[in-house]
């Protein structure tokens, strides 16, 4: 897959919804009804970080889910792109972008959303061929501001901001033009995960669903 290829697939999976859910699960046995949960409120692309030891356990159990596309956050290396491809990852997000975490999803055939903070970094993605990045820390990195600044001389790179995004301003951020969709972990907050209220991450993931798409 080359790098075009990558980004067009990454950028359909990015097209699907409004808003990817970024979650951190600690226990295998939310993954299946939390992905039930988000999918039956309208947001079916979900990223699996990489942060607790259970996170190749969740993405198996939730890429069983029917309508659930599971991909892998803080996907930092080839390792963790073997890793997770192994447990049914189909696209991988890392909060940066390396030489050999490009090469490695390049040749695997899986779909990588690279993280950028600034206007040069950008520019060596777009260089390779990626045209679908993550902005990445958001809010940190100069949030609406600095995207707004960044679609005049760079207008053929779409974007999803993550990072200290939530309901009070996610639709500022997808008022952008080169923002195709953002990522936030507020859909999926932990004590209603560990309360088992998959309700009420239904309907925070249906409010999640219905904000502005991109024009």
């Amino acid at each position: 897959m080359t790098p075009y290829q990558t980004s067009e697939a990454t950028l359909a999976l990015c097209q699907m919804a409004p808003v990817i859910p970024v979650l951190v699960i600690r226990d295998p046995a939310h993954a299946a009804p939390l992905a039930r949960a988000l999918v039956a409120g309208g947001l079916p692309v979900l990223e699996v970080t990489l942060r607790t030891p259970a996170a190749l356990e969740v993405m198996a159990e939730m890429a069983r889910v029917e309508g659930a596309v599971v991909g892998a956050g803080t996907v930092l290396s080839p390792a963790d792109v073997r890793a997770v491809q192994g447990a049914g990852a189909v696209f991988a997000v890392s909060p940066g972008a390396t030489d050999r975490l490009l090469s490695a999803c390049e040749e695997r055939a899986l779909p990588l959303l690279p993280g950028a903070a600034t206007a040069t970094e950008a520019m060596r993605l777009l260089e390779r061929g990626y045209t679908m990045q993550k902005f990445f820390p958001a809010e940190v990195a100069g949030g609406t501001a600095a995207l707004r600044a960044l679609a005049s001389p760079l207008p053929q790179i779409g974007f999803c901001p993550t990072g200290g995004i939530g309901p009070a301003n996610a639709a500022d951020y997808l008022a952008l033009p080169n923002v195709t969709c953002v990522g936030g972990s507020w859909v999926a907050p932990a004590n209603l995960i560990a309360a088992g209220d998959w309700d009420g991450i239904k309907a925070l993931a249906r409010t999640a669903a219905n904000l502005p798409r991109p024009a």
